[in-house]
């Protein structure tokens, strides 16, 4: 009988082996690296709505939305490609013209709201949660904060399998969650701080494993 139960152990703790190898995520109980997020100057782009004030003049500023085709319209100047610029260069461009038919003008432009970039900055949470969904990214944000705006995970989850999918480098790489301790047992060593563009997994359990 003494026997048997060693067998059983034995094969119990292959099995937990062959699982954990076959699995290919690294250990998730230090921070994944943190992926090359964008230094470059922001670049207006289509839907974003863009204020413009020009110093002195209040009836030429505005705040207007750049087109699907890239312009916005301008008093006195018409059509203005608005796409693909920096706001300084935006104003610059604006300025000189202005320039042509007022004294002195000073442009300023501000992006009120990046709408262009907003899909770009926001993370993923996909599987096993009562409600699957793409948030914006806050500063500060953690792997809890996002499954509580999912509404937590189903009875189905996988819970301590769950993934969390980072673009390090231009590639995805994947680092093992462990929801089941961070809900459960309060232990956050897997409750890493995000960075737009995150995607975090709950898979299903499955018969197999003994998760059902």
């Amino acid at each position: 009988m003494i026997t048997i139960t060693f067998l059983r152990a034995g094969l119990v703790a292959i099995l937990s082996l062959f699982i954990t190898a076959c699995s290919g995520l690294p250990s998730s109980s230090e921070m994944p690296p943190a992926s090359e997020l964008e230094s470059e100057p922001y670049e207006i782009g289509v839907g974003d709505t863009v204020s413009i004030h020009v110093w002195r003049n209040p009836e030429l500023g505005q705040s207007i939305v750049v087109r699907p085709d890239g312009f916005i319209s301008m008093p006195l100047m018409g059509d203005v490609k608005a796409e693909g610029k920096k706001p300084e260069q935006l104003a610059a461009e604006i300025n000189d013209t202005l320039g042509k038919f007022i004294r002195t003008p000073e442009v300023t432009v501000m992006v009120t709201n990046p709408l262009s970039k907003e899909f770009r900055n926001r993370i993923r949470i996909t599987g096993q949660i009562a409600a699957p969904q793409s948030v914006a990214f806050q500063p500060g944000m953690t792997v809890l904060d996002v499954v509580l705006l999912a509404g937590g995970i189903t009875d189905f989850a996988a819970e301590s399998r769950a993934v969390l999918h980072r673009q390090i480098n231009g590639e995805y790489q994947s680092f093992g969650l462990d929801l089941e301790a961070i809900l459960t047992d309060g232990d956050m060593r897997t409750n890493h701080g995000l960075q737009p563009g995150d995607v975090i997994s709950v898979p299903r359990k499955q018969l197999f494993r003994g998760e059902l």
